[in-house]
């Protein structure tokens, strides 16, 4: 039986390194951010250069919070540039392995099983260095690889041993993971526990993987449930999951959702009126996906955390796709939960639960007739959308002045997919 070799390979810094690959500079060498300036001084920084983590501004980091004195260059995101460098990096893997054996497991980050491919090549280490060396040449983006004996040793390498490597590659199996990081703090380093997972290990006085090994399986159990062999499983360095279990699974439960960060702090009514823009925005993606739900949730984020969220959902009396069906009751629903002496800084919508289109049910109390109507004209405009962009046809709540579609139509991932002046270039910002 050939020995398992699995990699997680991840590019260092993606959106900025691409930024710098783009302008011909090093990511090692140069002070660059990506992020939208027209959000102002408290915009987030999507990525910063590995230079600028070098300096020890902190990633994912907000513009106000780089320290004084430091020069750095504003790169504005380019989403749909990021993408195709991404597919660039997914051909270079397609040129080795074949797509069932491998995972994207983000943007920038992609698990690989090398076990089969492993001839030609005496240890996996030059086989990972080989495709780190590929986009490095041939797209100039640094990356780190994370190899493993198992899909959470892979990942469990990248995300701790390999930063430190002078190579940019960490490798472990079962033993040299118990021999090296069983005693690695903090536990949160490690795949699947966060925050939380930890505070309750602490209280127990488990810090390490190490303790959690040692640790009486009853305790783990009565804290964690079912889930106490996962974590019982990574202590070890065990790993069940294969990559064809990974590309077999099917979740149970399929939902729509959209969410999105206001440009500023909104009142109740301009949030409501966003809210509608985004009921509209998401039976129309049922349509394009050809699915119906019968509950739609809804939260409501406030203007720095003064208060929790709000929370709630609604279901209609038969699953839908229309607009008119779900836009009275979850507007209710909204104006139920809202609380309108605080300012709103965050909204997310869901639709619950969908199932195929041909699952429509029927009712003696909904007026058909005006449904299909309904469904027959949005499929209209959204064969001009596809034709001629998302913005050829609006309702007029996305012409009033704190609707937000428009501008969101622009974007991927709720960030800008192309940020380009008159001369067609990106612009960049030199700042103090």
């Amino acid at each position: 039986m050939k020995q398992p070799w699995f990699f997680c390979i991840d590019m260092k810094c993606f959106y900025a390194s691409v930024e710098c690959a783009e302008r011909g500079l090093n990511p090692f060498e140069t002070n660059l951010v990506v992020a939208d300036v027209t959000r102002g001084k408290n915009a987030l920084c999507l990525a910063i250069s590995p230079r600028m983590k070098a300096l020890g501004v902190r990633n994912r980091c907000r513009l106000s919070e780089i320290p004084p004195g430091t020069e750095y260059i504003i790169a504005p995101p380019r989403m749909q540039l990021y993408i195709e460098y991404a597919a660039d990096i997914y051909g270079i893997y397609l040129n080795y392995f074949a797509p069932e054996d491998m995972h994207v497991y983000s943007i920038d980050e992609c698990f690989i099983d090398a076990t089969h491919y492993m001839s030609g090549y005496q240890h996996p280490r030059e086989l990972a260095g080989r495709l780190m060396n590929l986009i490095a040449e041939g797209l100039h983006i640094p990356s780190t690889a994370g190899i493993g004996t198992n899909l959470y040793l892979a990942k469990v390498a990248l995300d701790i041993t390999a930063k430190h490597a002078p190579d940019h590659m960490g490798l472990l199996t079962e033993e040299l993971y118990r021999e090296q990081l069983w005693e690695h703090r903090p536990i949160t380093d490690f795949w699947g526990i966060a925050k939380g997972k930890s505070a309750r290990l602490e209280k127990c006085g488990i810090l390490t993987m190490g303790d959690v090994a040692r640790a009486p399986v009853e305790l783990l159990c009565k804290l964690f449930g079912v889930d106490a062999e996962l974590l019982i499983d990574h202590a070890w360095g065990r790993e069940s999951c294969t990559m064809a279990d990974i590309k077999s699974y099917r979740s149970k439960n399929h939902s729509v959702s959209f969410s999105q960060i206001l440009p500023r702090d909104y009142s109740a009514d301009e949030a409501r009126t966003v809210l509608r823009e985004m009921i509209l925005h998401g039976t129309q993606e049922l349509m394009r996906r050809g699915v119906i739900s019968a509950r739609l949730s809804i939260g409501i984020g406030y203007s720095k955390g003064v208060i929790p969220w709000s929370h709630g959902s609604v279901r209609l009396d038969s699953a839908s796709a229309s607009e008119q069906l779900f836009r009275p009751r979850a507007l209710s629903l909204y104006d139920t939960l809202v609380q309108r002496e605080y300012k709103i800084r965050q909204l997310g919508l869901s639709f619950e639960d969908t199932v195929d289109e041909s699952c429509q049910g029927y009712d003696f109390f909904t007026d058909w007739e005006s449904v299909e109507r309904e469904k027959a004209r949005e499929k209209a405009v959204l064969a001009l959308q596809e034709r001629y962009g998302r913005n050829a046809v609006l309702r007029g709540t996305s012409l009033l002045p704190e609707g937000t579609q428009r501008e969101r139509n622009g974007m991927i991932g709720g960030h800008r997919a192309g940020y380009d002046d008159k001369t067609g270039k990106s612009k960049t910002v030199h700042a103090l």
